[in-house]
């Protein structure tokens, strides 16, 4: 068995004052598929997630703070609320401090000073999209951050962001561990796409998921509606295509579903514009959704470029397969209505579904309880439904992706019709 152990600031001592408890040696394994009645090599087991019974700080004397960071996400003002009240209401910690643009807030000499957060003022906060606290990318100096952290007497920071929010959270721990600050840093795992690794599903999700199936079921009217017309919809997925395959499946209407995972041709006898052609002339219409992420080996290079958080920027695939899709239609005479849809912002704006909403709670309280345990290092993750504590070095720039073989990609060929490749 591998234990992957968290980083703890000392022993806890400290009575909690809540009734329920997860012990210390509750562990979830990170596969539930044994083949031949035997268990993977070295399995590896988290520890699982929950209220401890014997606390690090003492929440008279605690103050916190959360900061949110990158792009919005359905989900944020839920995560805020929900970290607010489990901290108020379940263990009496009454300074919440929330420090305001992403990392910017951290440092004194560029950003705004910090919201007290109390229950009166995240009341109703759960009903908006976006953040309260406003967000940013990029990263900010550690030293500079750990001084304002220790100046603010912060010994709970919760990061919610992704990767590289994550990897700044583990480096401001670090710094803190350095000069004996008892910094707790927890991180809760925020990206639409869905490709954090050890966790099933990220907040968020699901309401992308269902905005963007309204999207389609709109331009597969558009395209239904006139002679051989064509809708392209374009989706969130840098490195993952789990928006445009759950929406594909979802909306049952979706005839061509493009995804980073799967390399695909646009010319030649099995390549994507003769299987569109074919389409046309069997149903007069077509709805292709394509994720951001996908195609980018068929645009010209251009001058490698990276946003504040350091990724890659990434070329426009679905105004590049747009203007394909026009002069292929001219060479090849086929007459074609083409319609185009670019949805991203509406839908990274919205407020939480219900589902989405739930999914938060759970992520933000499960926070607080490793935080005031004096965990730290870590994000909350969740694997098989069963909330864990994943160690942030875990992580290491990888991402999840649409398994091919898998239950999702199948489900998207069988709701399309479409070949598995396009070469």
């Amino acid at each position: 068995m591998s234990i992957q152990s968290v980083e703890k600031l000392g022993d806890a001592s400290l009575a909690s004052p809540l009734a329920r408890f997860v012990a210390e040696d509750t562990y979830v394994p990170a596969t539930i598929e044994w083949k031949g009645g035997r268990s993977p090599e070295e399995p590896r087991l988290f520890e699982m997630a929950g209220p401890r019974e014997r606390l690090f700080f003492d929440p008279r004397q605690t103050r916190a703070g959360i900061v949110t960071c990158g792009g919005l996400c359905p989900g944020l003002n839920n995560v805020i609320r929900s970290v607010v009240l489990e901290l108020n209401h379940g263990y009496g910690v009454r300074e919440i401090l929330g420090f305001q643009d992403g990392y910017r807030g951290l440092d004194p000499f560029r950003g705004q000073a910090p919201i007290a957060l109390t229950p009166e003022v995240v009341d109703d906060i759960h009903r908006d999209g976006g953040t309260i606290l406003g967000t940013s990318r990029g990263p900010v100096d550690i030293p500079t951050a750990v001084d304002y952290l220790v100046k603010r007497g912060v010994n709970l920071l919760f990061t919610v962001g992704g990767d590289g929010t994550q990897r700044g959270g583990s480096a401001l721990f670090e710094e803190a561990r350095r000069r004996q600050h008892p910094l707790a840093v927890v991180g809760i795992p925020k990206t639409i796409d869905n490709d954090v690794m050890f966790v099933d599903r990220t907040f968020g999700f699901t309401t992308a998921v269902d905005a963007a199936r309204e999207v389609i079921d709109c331009a597969h009217t558009e395209a239904h509606s006139v002679f051989n017309g064509v809708s392209v919809v374009k989706l969130m997925g840098r490195h993952a295509g789990f928006i445009a395959a759950a929406a594909s499946v979802a909306s049952q209407d979706v005839n061509f579903c493009l995804i980073p995972e799967v390399p695909f041709r646009l010319e030649g006898e099995r390549g994507f514009l003769q299987a569109l052609k074919r389409r046309l002339a069997a149903r007069k219409h077509a709805v292709i959704v394509v994720a951001e992420g996908a195609g980018q080996d068929l645009m010209a290079a251009g001058a490698a470029r990276k946003d504040a958080s350091g990724n890659a920027k990434l070329q426009d695939i679905g105004r590049h397969l747009c203007e394909v899709l026009g002069s292929w239609s001219k060479t090849e005479k086929v007459e074609m209505t083409l319609r185009y849809f670019d949805p991203s912002y509406q839908i990274r704006s919205r407020a939480a579904n219900t589902e989405d909403s739930m999914l938060c709670d759970r992520f933000a309280r499960n926070a607080v309880h490793a935080a005031m345990a004096g965990k730290t290092g870590l994000i909350i993750g969740m694997v098989f439904g069963q909330f864990v504590h994943v160690p942030i070095t875990l992580l290491n720039g990888e991402s999840r992706q649409v398994k091919l073989r898998g239950e999702l990609w199948r489900a998207v060929l069988s709701a399309t019709g479409q070949p598995e490749q396009f070469e």
